[in-house]
């Protein structure tokens, strides 16, 4: 069934990675800033680069401390981690990869971050379970997979957003942009290189 291969690495390789490489990422603000965190060789993982995440938090951090967040493609841990080190409340982290997902762990016994839940498992399949509502969302899902659309359907319709909601995604801009709920806005989006990165929340009035 395809969603068995919904992956939920990222689906942007560096130019030049070869496996077996050892790939690093820094946490940049917060707590844990300037700590660096190994994760494994796989096709397409990729963090959520620097410069980006020093803009999304940017732009989260006024609602950030104690706030429940979401990573549902969690890959490298970029994000999650991120809002652990800047003070967030409760961080779930989502993968799918077993590989990735061991070494989450073992990063998250380095940092001793209580806060973090990690958990393995399909993006899509998680959804269907009953939910408990977060202030933050992270959605930066395999381009190829173009599952977007769904999961916010999904977040949208199954209760796992707060009543004032922040929903981070990113997508190719080569490709199509996600078909969003009628109730979402837009808050802030940016291009940076072949990425566009946006910021939503959702209106009280479903309707």
């Amino acid at each position: 069934m395809s969603r068995k291969r919904t992956q939920s690495t990222k689906s942007r390789q560096p130019a030049g990675r070869r496996p077996g490489q050892t790939n690093r990422l820094r946490i940049i603000g917060g707590e844990h800033r300037g700590r660096q965190l190994v994760f494994p060789d796989s096709q397409g993982l990729r963090p959520t680069s620097d410069r980006t995440r020093e803009t999304l938090f940017n732009w989260l951090q006024p609602m950030l401390p104690g706030a429940a967040c979401l990573d549902l493609f969690a890959g490298s841990g970029a994000l999650g981690f991120e809002a652990a080190s800047r003070g967030a409340g409760r961080v779930t982290l989502l993968e799918q990869n077993p590989k990735v997902f061991h070494r989450l762990q073992e990063n998250q016994q380095l940092l001793r971050l209580n806060q973090l839940a990690i958990q393995q498992g399909d993006a899509l399949s998680w959804l269907e379970q009953p939910a408990v509502a977060f202030d933050i969302v992270f959605l930066d899902p395999p381009f190829a997979d173009h599952l977007l659309t769904e999961c916010c359907q999904k977040l949208d319709q199954n209760g796992w957003l707060a009543s004032d909601p922040r929903i981070y995604l990113e997508w190719d801009l080569k490709g199509p942009s996600p078909e969003l709920p009628a109730n979402w806005r837009p808050l802030k989006q940016k291009k940076a290189g072949q990425v566009v990165y946006a910021l939503y929340t959702r209106s009280a009035d479903n309707g």
